[in-house]
């Protein structure tokens, strides 16, 4: 059986650490029997490569790396890359977006915070300076959009424009409705969850994890990429 190395972001906060760390266990528990380790790409440890460099080589796939973020850039075409580079035995799955499940978690997400129906949405990603992150955010937000009835604009944590505060200022100064509601489209909790809070938005909803559909997600990109 192929090792699943679940590689996230990493954050210096005890919850954001504490929710990823929940997330790893719901995908063991969803394949016992199987090897199932964390890792990060930043911030804190086990490191990707170093998690890597400790399976033992095997013939076919014998790791598979399923990078627990919401959209490639960056940390999965560079990082992960880098960190499996010289093992032909351990293959890199991609990002968990763009995915319409994610959007079930976002709306899910949404209804809990009690957000009005008619309300503009600012789905409000980390940000990354990477044209391919930006791209999977962007759809994302079509993704939403079909399923939303008010006007969905995108926002960023951090990094590049539009801010979420930006994007929630221009959403009132466009008169959308009069109630702005920032969708969070973070993994965990952290800086950045804390960013969207200060936001100045009537309403900001919680981050996606946990969740069983994030689960979901990760065993179809493990299982995609040859993991088994």
């Amino acid at each position: 059986m192929s090792t699943l190395i679940a590689c996230a972001h990493g954050t210096r906060d005890a919850d954001g650490q504490a929710t990823i760390l929940r997330v790893v266990e719901d995908v063991r528990a969803a394949l016992p029997g199987h090897d199932i380790r964390d890792a990060y790409v930043d911030v804190h440890g086990p490191y990707c490569k170093d998690v890597v460099a400790e399976v033992a080589p095997g013939e076919g796939t014998a790791a598979v790396v399923v990078p627990l973020l919401l959209a490639g850039g960056y940390h999965v075409y560079h990082d992960i890359a880098e960190a499996v580079r010289d093992r032909d035995d351990v293959a890199t799955a991609t990002a968990l977006g763009p995915d319409a499940r994610l959007i079930d978690i976002v709306l899910d997400r949404i209804h809990e915070a009690g957000v009005p129906e008619t309300a503009t949405l600012v789905l409000a990603a980390a940000g990354s300076s990477d044209p391919r992150s930006t791209a999977d955010t962007a759809m994302a937000a079509e993704l939403l959009r079909a399923r939303w009835g008010g006007p969905v604009r995108i926002g960023y944590a951090a990094g590049i424009h539009p801010t979420v505060a930006d994007a929630v200022t221009e959403a009132r100064a466009n008169g959308e409705d009069g109630v702005v509601a920032v969708a969070s489209f973070l993994l965990a909790p952290g800086f950045f969850q804390k960013r969207l809070m200060e936001s100045g938005a009537d309403y900001v909803t919680a981050p996606l994890a946990p969740h069983p559909r994030l689960v979901e997600i990760v065993l179809d990109r493990y299982r995609d990429a040859g993991g088994s």
